[in-house]
């Protein structure tokens, strides 16, 4: 079958493994195997497929409002949110490039502003429970911070860099659930709006957004600095190396790829070890005498 009760099933605007149950001249039936089909139109199959191969496909509704199957990415997902660029503007609302054939709706009640042809905004992709539709809002706001996020300091997140705020960092959106922040402090270079990083949770406020890092946990990120140090000490002839904690935040970046507050952290927790002493003019390796002491 191919109609709405499909839904109940197959997860629309989401990817689906299914398997092929019976090949067509204009494409192939994939099931969920529980009585639940879906076409896959032969222009997807790049490649032939056979009865009981199971497919990784993206199920959406296409202009008929049936549902379909597609091996292509979309650059979003439903429950997802992205920077997506108009292709045209109608009575209906405007309609964005997400890396379907069949283009995403914004009704104009979901834009904060009237889109314009060309422009390129944030939206969030969600199914409109009413007409089993998958759409978009650039109303952001209804759909960040509605759960209470519950992360140990130190988690892993996916952070999606969509505002800067002077002086004070970048504001994201983590885990297309809650807002966060990174603040200038913790960079070494400016970050690109748009962008999607890997980052980690440094505390979660009381108001319930997160502020992050880019670095993993703390000790880790030191341990890494330091190592780098080290193998740089034991390849310089001399065991030198011309930058110190008095140098500034460029040269540290553009010889150890890290600020240099976590230079500092390693290059102290070095010294401690007695692996490292200062120099007027930068750092030196500490040889280990003769008897090992």
């Amino acid at each position: 079958m191919c109609d709405d009760n499909i839904l109940d099933m197959i997860n629309l605007g989401q990817n689906n493994n299914l398997e092929v149950a019976r090949l067509v001249d204009f494409g192939a039936y994939l099931t969920d195997g529980e009585g639940n089909d879906v076409l896959l139109p032969s222009r997807y199959l790049a490649a032939p497929v056979h009865i009981g191969q199971k497919v990784d496909v993206f199920v959406y509704k296409d202009n008929e409002g049936r549902p379909v199957a597609t091996t292509e990415t979309p650059l979003a997902r439903v429950g997802e949110f992205a920077f997506l660029k108009v292709s045209e503007v109608n009575s209906i609302g405007a309609f964005l490039d997400w890396g379907l054939m069949k283009e995403l709706l914004v009704p104009y009640r979901e834009q904060k502003a009237k889109m314009r042809e060309g422009g390129v905004y944030l939206v969030y992709v969600y199914l409109d429970h009413t007409t089993q539709r998958i759409v978009a809002s650039a109303k952001i706001e209804k759909f960040i911070g509605n759960i209470v996020p519950r992360y140990r300091v130190g988690a892993h997140v996916k952070a999606l860099v969509f505002q800067q705020a002077e002086g004070l960092g970048y504001r994201v959106i983590v885990d297309n659930l809650h807002y966060g922040m990174i603040y200038e402090s913790e960079l070494c270079a400016p970050l690109e709006l748009q962008q999607t990083l890997d980052a980690y949770v440094r505390r979660v406020r009381p108001d319930g957004k997160i502020d992050l890092t880019l670095a993993g946990a703390a000790r880790t990120r030191e341990a890494g600095i330091a190592d780098q140090l080290l193998a740089v000490l034991k390849a310089s002839p001399e065991g030198t190396v011309a930058v110190c904690d008095k140098s500034s935040p460029e040269e540290i970046y553009e010889m150890f790829k890290c600020s240099k507050k976590d230079f500092k952290k390693a290059l102290g927790h070095l010294y401690r070890e007695r692996m490292v002493e200062m120099t007027h003019c930068g750092i030196r390796l500490v040889r280990p005498s003769v008897d090992g002491r």
